[in-house]
């Protein structure tokens, strides 16, 4: 199994220095894959969640596959509806050729209504459009003359039934995000029935959990995966790689930008699980 760290690319503590010591920390660690977000205008519903400066993705993975070279690079998740799909195609196929091949494009539909506003993206087709990307990007990766890249790997991100289905029809890995472990087996089991349905395998899993780590035992039953004691999270992971998961991705962030300021926290945390990891 393979073990990843989402690595925060904005609120205050964003900066080239920190991004760098973020991916030099979990390369030197040991962790296979290092992710970054996308958002693209910091309208107020994101600045709730993730405050500018926002380093957009696929320019800082580029930055980042410099300063690095063994980890995987990807995003989790690019939204495919902000940008053209021949735009991302391009950019995609030139960082997997600079990186080595070492590019994952996590992508999904989004959620942020103000921000599809600002950027002139209509809402309500955002499934339709992530569609007619997945799509566009596949088409023009054949041509080997101009983008040279081969297919590059594609992850489904999101959490609802729309996800799972796309995951299943189009046959990628589905990578659901920040979830607890009943949640988790229910929506396997969904998963599951729609690959049966449509006669098509079930797809790989790629879950992207939370990372808290906590002295004492987290009793709550609403305990998000990842959340706890060492041996608490060692057992989700498990539990996750018995499910079939071939990769999770550690996201170490809890939701206050300061965070982003002290870094060391989760890069405590990120050598304990190093320190554990089977």
């Amino acid at each position: 199994m393979r073990i990843g760290v989402n690595v925060p690319n904005f609120g205050p503590g964003a900066n080239p220095d920190n991004l760098a010591r973020w991916a030099k920390t979990s390369e030197g660690l040991g962790f296979d894959l290092l992710m970054l977000s996308d958002h693209v205008a910091i309208t107020p519903d994101v600045a709730r969640q993730y405050p500018a400066p926002f380093y957009e993705p696929v320019t800082t993975l580029a930055w980042l596959a410099g300063v690095t070279s063994r980890i995987q690079l990807g995003t989790t998740i690019l939204v495919a509806p902000y940008r053209h799909p021949l735009l991302v195609a391009r950019m995609a196929a030139n960082l997997q050729e600079l990186s080595g091949g070492r590019l994952i494009l996590g992508v999904g539909v989004g959620w942020a209504r103000e921000e599809f506003e600002a950027l002139g993206v209509p809402f309500e087709r955002r499934g339709a459009l992530t569609d007619e990307y997945l799509r566009t990007l596949r088409a023009a990766w054949e041509n080997e003359a101009d983008y040279r890249c081969g297919q590059i790997p594609i992850w489904i991100g999101g959490n609802s039934d729309a996800a799972l289905r796309r995951a299943v029809r189009l046959g990628y890995p589905w990578h659901p995000l920040r979830f607890t472990m009943p949640w988790f087996r229910e929506a396997l089991e969904r998963l599951k029935r729609l690959a049966d349905e449509s006669g098509r395998p079930v797809p790989e899993l790629t879950p992207r959990v939370c990372l808290k780590l906590t002295e004492k035992p987290v009793d709550d039953p609403d305990r998000r995966a990842g959340e706890g004691t060492i041996e608490q999270i060692l057992e989700d992971v498990e539990e996750l790689r018995r499910a079939g998961a071939e990769t999770v991705l550690l996201d170490p962030y809890q939701g206050d930008p300061a965070e982003t300021l002290r870094p060391q926290t989760a890069w405590q945390a990120l050598a304990t699980v190093a320190a554990h990891r089977p």
